[in-house]
């Protein structure tokens, strides 16, 4: 290693396990004056995590070049790993805009992220279902506030040291994990010398909107030698709050039934169209706190504690027009006379649809799925303030003991993860009826739509003419939609509901070394888990009128209109102006109905409660061989649920308690060949079942005994299992480079889909009645599928390669990061099509340029996914022909992202930095079965940020 001098290094020995947090986490730059000396050094330095042994030995951090330190870090830790694993270093999360875990981890091979709100939120892994992938943190499995479908937004990533993408499932892993596991390791005061304080804090602008957001992070820790041993305390918090707005569009399609015209077979109408403008302000926040005793070296005991949240505050004004509302006026028969008739009545087109009918899924009028016009249609539109939170508070006791060759861990913890899904106010204003012979038509819209272009569909609205003979024409234009004819409230809501999970885990862990096959480490274990979801729901839910107004409420739009703020803060052309409302206003006229008598009822339809327990043990071998080593072992999980629900039986709703168990087994082996010092083969063979999530497994169930139907939830749903097998080759290049190739293929059973079919359970035999055979809809496991695909990865560095290249020294700061990952998938649906499982994206790409030399660090980084289905949508038959009834199934259109950043260090303590998100600005948009049939498009605008860090 080089000789630095004592004013240049100041350097931090730390166990080369927790290199990633030392590399600035919080900011150690380093400072540029010393820097330009040592630069011919740095590729040396840069490799020092190879120096030392990662389970005790110590390393020699400088700071001086944080991202080739961390990746060099990262890459250690991935080189040593005995199965398939991708690591984020700490710096590499605290120097771009990553403000949670998702976004943290979307730039390594085979990560697919999907966003909410512009904001990464889910992880798919190598092209998997976003429920195939578990999150936990510290090595304990976390139960999403929204269940299984892990939600990454809700962990901020100022809470992590390091993130490790474990792909290859070993025995001492949870059995529920098919595509990968999340773990996010914490810091700890034993991270650092003595007493760290650390920070930052910034500010930034969002423009679309022009609105602000704001963040904060805190670190503090100290270290003490005290005659009992040596004790740490860390804490530490972090704050973030973005304020924004979202360009909407959204569009729903139908095939129409009385669309009975020439070529009907292929025609998909839009049944409404409509803008969900919002404002919202999102927050996530974190508090953490570990206290640890060393009594001696080889002992460590800890108390963690962790809370984080993700707030979502939303303000919404949602205006729908509804065009298939009067769609049963189009045909006048379905006989072979009457249908003959009708279209002989249409040899060519008319903008004047039919006397009483509003023109809608009519070509005879000119009108196509994706242009045209509809008379008299009703305009819903909705406010709605929600006040969302998803939090996780999660507490851990362990130790960590060391015998000579016996080694002990135990852990106890409790989490409670919480989703408060509470929406104060929704209100809806609607137009009035359509009246008997289409008389209030008048009072309605006519709107004039056109979606041919998939980017920007656009409506005109109108009022609505009728004429002598019964027919509609088009009247004045409305340009301020509160201007529409009979506009008023007609519904008021209010909902509290949450969704509280507590978790309790208890496991041990013990390896022992022995001499057997040369060096063999044998590790058993065992694990209990206790988790208990319950979702309740209060809500308030009446109509009004000016017939029937029991609490007196203002019917008119103007109560909740809010005056001062009435201008558009979107960019999108919307074909009308509206006013936005003020959240006090519209909780007020909630409280008004409180005040007059109203209740919060439970809505016992939607309360279930389920338990799971999970006894789990497991045994595996590590033995290591002058060639490489072999991991291999089997996990046993015995698994015991029981679902409570209110089953509605002949309108009756009775308390039903379903119980189930099973045991599942799920071996596994991975093969490491050393090809020589820098290059290896990893072979793996392993297993996993990914279980219904907690939602699925209640039995909610509705009974129609005259109609021999179920429906509702299906606690007999059996896990999705999946036998898997990755190869891949792995170039550790000197001084600081990296090349991966590699294949994986995953066989899967039991593949879950919303479903029809036999009952075939007695749990619902009360009343003497045999209702086994009764015809049950909801989720319920299909047929089988498969994922298969490529990675292939590489990274680089200048530094060190100056001379060879024939470069001048300045350009050893540059670095290149690029990976690309091939998916394909398979399942079988219960209709018998063959579609690819939600979340595969055909293609996962990431590009990453960065520079960092002097003082400065520069980092643009690129992402792009192919398109990916959201959802399977309904197919059916519509007048003798199979079809997709909403359009196809859903998909969510090719998306790119491009981020930048940049750092300067003006001192060894403290540096300045700015961050640029979302770049392209490009809109997140699904469509339904081909792309020209947009369902959403979402634009959220580009953001800048910047700020100081301090570290001392």
């Amino acid at each position: 290693m080089t000789d630095f001098s004592t004013a240049r290094r100041r350097a931090v020995r730390v166990p080369a396990r927790i290199l990633l947090i030392t590399t600035s986490a919080w900011g150690i730059l380093g400072w540029h004056a010393a820097q330009a000396a040592v630069d011919s050094a740095a590729a040396s330095e840069i490799a020092v995590a190879d120096a030392a042994d990662d389970v005790g030995g110590e390393i020699l951090v400088s700071g001086k070049r944080p991202i080739a330190e961390s990746e060099a870090a990262a890459l250690k830790i991935q080189k040593e790993s005995p199965s398939l694993v991708s690591v984020v270093a700490a710096d590499a999360v605290g120097r771009l805009p990553d403000q949670n875990i998702a976004q943290a981890v979307s730039r390594l091979p085979g990560v697919g992220v999907q966003r909410d709100q512009g904001q990464a939120r889910y992880i798919n892994l190598r092209g998997a279902p976003i429920n195939w992938t578990t999150l936990s943190i510290d090595g304990i499995n976390i139960i999403s506030p929204e269940g299984r479908d892990a939600r990454f937004d809700s962990i901020p990533s100022a809470i992590a040291a390091q993130i490790l993408v474990r792909k290859a499932v070993t025995p001492n892993m949870t059995g529920e994990t098919i595509a990968g596991n999340v773990d996010v390791v914490t810091r700890s005061a034993f991270d650092y010398s003595g007493f760290h304080i650390a920070g930052k804090a910034g500010g930034g602008y969002v423009e679309l909107g022009k609105r602000q957001e704001y963040e904060g992070q805190l670190v503090v820790s100290e270290r003490w030698n005290t005659g009992i041993g040596e004790i740490g305390i860390l804490a530490s918090g972090s704050y973030y709050q973005r304020d924004m707005v979202t360009d909407n569009y959204e569009t729903d399609w139908e095939a129409v039934t009385e669309d009975r015209r020439p070529g009907n077979a292929d025609r998909i109408w839009a049944r409404e169209t409509e803008n969900k403008l919002y404002r919202l302000t999102r927050k996530n926040y974190s508090a953490s706190g570990k206290l640890e005793w060393k009594p001696t070296p080889d002992h460590r005991l800890f108390v963690s504690s962790i809370y984080s949240a993700f707030a979502d505050d939303e303000l919404r004004n949602n205006y729908i027009f509804d065009l298939d509302d009067q769609q049963s006026r189009l045909a006048s028969g379905t006989s072979a006379a009457a249908l003959a008739a009708d279209r002989a009545a249409c040899p060519t087109t008319s903008a004047t649809p039919r006397s009483g009918t509003t023109g809608y899924a009519d070509v005879c009028t000119g009108n196509t799925p994706y242009k045209g016009t509809v008379y008299g249609i009703d305009l819903n539109a909705n406010v709605l303030v929600r006040e969302y939170v998803q939090s996780v508070f999660t507490n851990t006791v362990g130790g960590d003991h060391d015998f000579d060759r016996l080694k002990i861990r135990w852990r106890g913890n409790y989490t409670k993860s919480v989703d408060d899904r509470s929406a104060p106010a929704q209100l809806n204003y609607d137009s009035p009826g359509f009246g008997t012979g289409a008389t209030q038509g008048t009072n309605r819209l006519t709107v004039d739509y056109d979606l041919t272009d998939k980017q920007q569909p656009a409506v005109r609205l109108f009022r609505t003419i009728r004429n002598a003979d019964g027919t509609f024409a088009r009247g004045a234009a409305i340009t301020q939609i509160e201007d529409t004819p009979g506009y008023a409230l007609s519904r008021v809501r209010s909902l509290k509901a949450k969704d509280i999970t507590r978790a309790y885990t208890g496991k041990l862990d013990a390896s022992y070394d022995t001499d057997l096959l040369g060096e063999t480490k044998i590790t058993v274990g065992a694990q209990y888990d206790r988790r208990t979801k319950t979702s309740r729901e209060r809500s308030i839910d009446f109509t009004v009128s000016s017939a029937a107004n029991p609490y007196g409420l203002p019917l008119s739009y103007a109560a909740v209109r809010l005056p001062s703020d009435p201008d558009f803060k979107g960019d999108i052309p919307l074909g009308y102006l509206f006013d936005y409302h003020g959240k006090g206003a519209a909780i007020a006229l909630v409280d008004q109905a409180i005040a007059g008598g109203a209740v919060y009822a439970p809505v016992n339809a939607n309360f279930y409660s389920v338990r799971e327990e999970v006894y789990s043990g497991y045994a595996m071998f590590e033995t290591k061989q002058d060639w490489g080593s072999i991991v291999g072992g089997a996990r046993v999980e015995h698994i015991k649920n029981k679902g409570t629900a209110f089953a509605t039986i002949n309108g009756t709703a009775q308390l039903v308690s379903i119980p189930d168990s099973r045991t599942l087994v799920y071996p596994s082996l991975h093969f490491n060949y050393d090809v020589d010092e820098t290059k290896k083969l990893r072979l793996s063979f392993n297993t996993g079942a990914a279980r219904p999530d907690y939602d699925q497994l209640r039995p909610n169930l509705t009974v129609n005994d005259a109609n021999l139907t179920i429906s509702g939830g299906n606690p007999d749903a059996k896990p999705e299992k999946a036998k898997g097998v990755d190869l891949y080759f792995e170039w550790y290049m000197q001084p600081q480079g990296y090349f991966s190739i590699g294949t994986f293929y995953k066989d899967v059973k039991d593949v879950l889909f919303d479903t029809t079919r036999p009952f075939g359970s007695d749990s619902l035999n009360v009343g003497g009645l045999d209702r086994s055979a009764y015809t049950f809809t909801g989720i319920a496991n299909g047929g089988d599928g498969y994922i298969y695909g490529a990675e292939i990865a590489f990274q680089q560095q200048i530094e060190g390669n100056q001379q060879a290249l024939g470069l001048p020294d300045w350009t050893g700061g540059f670095g290149v990061l690029l990976n690309a990952t091939y998916n394909k998938s398979r399942a079988e649906t219960p209709d018998g099509r063959k579609i690819e499982f939600p979340g595969t994206s055909k293609f996962v790409y990431n590009a990453s340029l960065f520079y960092e030399k002097y003082g400065f660090s520069a980092r643009v980084s690129y992402q792009k996914r192919t398109k990916w289905i959201d959802a399977i949508g309904a197919f059916g038959t519509v007048n003798g022909t199979f079809r997709g009834l909403e359009g196809g199934d859903f998909f969510w259109a090719a998306d790119d992202e491009l981020d930048a950043s940049l750092r300067y260090s003006i001192s060894r303590n403290v540096e300045v930095y700015a961050d640029f998100s979302n770049l392209l600005n490009g809109p997140g948009r699904r469509f339904a079965g081909v792309s020209a049939r947009t369902v959403e498009r979402e634009t959220f605008g580009r953001r800048y940020t910047g700020g100081v860090r301090f570290n001392f």
